[in-house]
């Protein structure tokens, strides 16, 4: 299991929305690679990076950003997600030094991209990113709602041939409520392999919550909101983790 701390960038800054609400931001920090640096030093391996703005336009707007995290820390391991909507995106990002790209949208609204980009980047190359508010999918950096039971595509995504999943509780996501443990549980199942935990999470509680449901149902743990606001200390989460 993973840690896997979470930069994302609206503008060129590091940000947090409350509930992918892009009317309520808050800014953390102006630097993301000083901000990576950060991370890296307090013993994480991976980063989970969203464009933000990628994610509500479809265009890559930081990209200048995240290559450079890419250059600058190479023993990162990073994720990126937010407008991997064609395959030249995804891989400029990969050739920039991303490990895999998180493909979330353009999953719900057109899985046979998504196994094209498994075809041509490989399934470890790939995330899936599914982001459900009350069972249903959103797109589009949450602004809109897709009519997509999140069930039935987290079951399809073995038929794709993705093996990674971060799935994010919007309703939770930046409120600092506390994880699902029971949905993670679901989720996992019906995917057939492990899921990366996203939304809510507020506390060592969490981390620890999410380790007892045991490797073969979770593969890590994202963490924004809790870190920013001075709740969980990077360091703390990762040997809670190990």
């Amino acid at each position: 299991m993973n840690i896997f701390p979470a930069i994302d960038l609206l503008d060129g800054r590091v940000v947090r929305l409350a509930q992918g609400d892009y009317e309520r931001v808050t800014v953390y920090h102006e630097d993301p690679v000083a901000q990576a640096h950060e991370f890296f030093d307090a013993g994480a391996t991976w980063l989970h990076v969203v464009d933000l703005n990628a994610a509500r336009t479809g265009q890559p707007h930081n990209a200048a950003a995240i290559a450079a995290i890419a250059a600058e820390m190479p023993q990162l391991k990073m994720q990126v997600g937010g407008g991997m909507r064609n395959l030249e995106t995804i891989n400029t990002m990969l050739e920039a030094g991303v490990t895999r790209t998180v493909v979330g949208s353009k999953l719900a609204l057109d899985p046979a991209f998504a196994k094209e980009a498994v075809a041509s980047f490989g399934a470890d190359a790939l995330v899936a990113g599914i982001d459900a508010r009350d069972g249903v999918v959103a797109v589009d950096g949450w602004t809109k709602m897709s009519s997509i039971p999140a069930p039935e595509l987290v079951g399809e995504l073995s038929s794709i041939g993705l093996r990674h999943l971060v799935y994010t509780d919007i309703s939770r996501d930046g409120m600092q409520t506390g994880i699902h443990p029971g949905l993670y549980t679901a989720v996992a199942t019906a995917a057939n392999f492990p899921v990366i935990v996203s939304g809510g999470v507020a506390s060592l509680a969490d981390i620890k919550a999410a380790k007892e449901l045991g490797p073969k149902l979770i593969e890590g743990v994202i963490i924004g909101r809790a870190y920013y606001e001075g709740e969980i200390e990077i360091r703390d989460a990762v040997e809670a983790l190990a």
